[in-house]
């Protein structure tokens, strides 16, 4: 097994990641030029006016991705009858010559729609024309990635919209300049720095305010961390959040089972307030902060728990788990507080911070293998919390040899022997000789 190409394996992670991005632009079909982006993000402060055109323009974006939906949804339902049988279920009839509909041609016909409507006329075309994308992209995730069909939002559930292009100098004087808006001042808590290029600006709507997220691109090579230095290997659980190689244990930190008995008040405060009525939506904002400082806390320590991890090492290996199946098991609600995902991807981008190679090796039978010997040790049960082997003797925390495990796979994907594990060139794992088997 081969460590995964540069290209392809930071591209995966870094268009998903909200502080750094990594794109690909291929000329001529032969060279290929690398940009590095950077997402900055910062509080707006919006006038009265600014916030009713954000909230309007939300809404216009609302109704353009229902319609382009139940357009497409229909044209699909026409085709889904067989064509010597009638379906059961009533259908829009749609003629044969009739085309699927697709971004090209929605974005036309949106064009005659501004043309007609003064109400999507106010909206910039390109906010909109992102709208459009944003659902084409819900259909390619769904025939490629096998997610759901994608579904209509309700009034309230658009929460964001995008500038793709931005004009000369947009950021002055600690205010942003917007198409058709003008400048919104926000509070710039960091530097933006110099020798970028501003490519996109992306407005979302919290319950604590409103933010912009500004796109930043350098035409620079991507960094591509190699395999060197120490390893480490991570073992995540429940009862301790992340156990290393090199035998740091972490608690889990129960961030949203701390906050349920709160949370379960201010939604029973909910319930008891009139459908609609101001009382009822004060109440409901009561509990997004809540959510949303749950969620906030929760991402403050994985990223300081990230920084932590990566001093002083070169590589770092998890485990690919399945967590959507673990999300949906007997213990779903405790894995998804955990965020296994949210502190991966985190990791990931903190190792390009400091240029530590990151890689996933496979969790089959990681608590079951003792990192001395690799023989099989047979399942164990989750109140038994220390490995011992009774091949070779070797003792320790469950949770600490399966992360040794990980470590062993993860060198042994990037090509090291053990015979170098033996010589002591890298720590962390129980020392061992090599075997004839092998």
């Amino acid at each position: 097994m081969q460590a995964p190409s540069s290209v392809a394996g930071f591209n995966y992670f870094i268009e998903k990641a909200s502080r750094r991005s990594l794109m690909v632009v291929v000329e001529s079909g032969r060279r290929i030029e690398q940009m590095f982006n950077l997402t900055y993000e910062f509080k707006l402060k919006p006038t009265t006016g600014q916030t009713a055109i954000f909230e309007d323009w939300l809404e216009q974006c609302r109704r353009v991705y229902n319609y382009a939906l139940a357009e497409r949804k229909d044209w699909f339902k026409s085709r889904s009858c067989q064509i010597n049988a009638c379906s059961i279920r009533s259908e829009f009839i749609i003629g044969a010559e009739t085309k699927r509909p697709t971004y090209a041609s929605q974005c036309k016909s949106l064009t005659t729609a501004r043309a007609n409507i003064p109400a999507l006329a106010a909206v910039q075309v390109h906010v909109l024309q992102q709208t459009l994308k944003r659902l084409e992209k819900a259909f390619v995730s769904m025939w490629e990635q096998k997610h759901g069909f994608p579904r209509f939002k309700k009034a309230g559930t658009m929460r964001s919209f995008v500038f793709p292009q931005l004009g000369v100098n947009p950021v002055q004087n600690q205010a942003v300049k917007l198409p058709k808006i003008g400048l919104v001042k926000f509070h710039q808590s960091r530097t933006i720095p110099d020798g970028a290029t501003m490519k996109q600006a992306r407005i979302v709507r919290r319950v604590s305010g409103w933010y912009v997220m500004l796109t930043l691109q350098w035409d620079v090579s991507a960094p591509n961390p190699m395999p060197h230095g120490e390893g480490i290997g991570i073992d995540v659980g429940l009862t301790n959040f992340i156990a290393t190689s090199n035998g740091l244990l972490v608690k889990r930190q129960r961030f949203f089972k701390d906050a349920e008995r709160k949370l379960k008040l201010l939604q029973q405060r909910v319930c008891s307030k009139k459908l609609g009525s101001n009382n009822w939506r004060k109440a409901q904002k009561k509990v997004a902060k809540q959510h949303e400082y749950v969620a906030n806390s929760r991402k403050d320590w994985h990223r300081k728990l990230s920084h932590q991890i990566c001093q002083n090492v070169g590589m770092i290996f998890v485990e690919d788990l399945n967590l959507i199946g673990l999300s949906r098991a007997m213990l779903g609600k405790h894995c998804l507080d955990a965020s296994w995902g949210q502190f991966f991807t985190i990791l990931e981008q903190t190792c390009l911070k400091y240029g530590v190679y990151f890689q996933k090796v496979s969790a089959h039978k990681t608590s079951q293998t003792c990192p001395n010997c690799l023989t099989e040790t047979g399942k164990k049960e989750l109140s038994e919390r220390t490995h011992s082997c009774l091949n070779c003797g070797y003792t320790t925390d469950r949770d600490v040899a399966a992360a040794q495990v990980v470590l062993i796979r993860g060198l042994a994907a990037v090509g090291h022997t053990v015979k170098m594990l033996s010589e002591g060139k890298f720590v962390g794992i129980p020392a061992k000789k090599e075997s004839p088997c092998l």
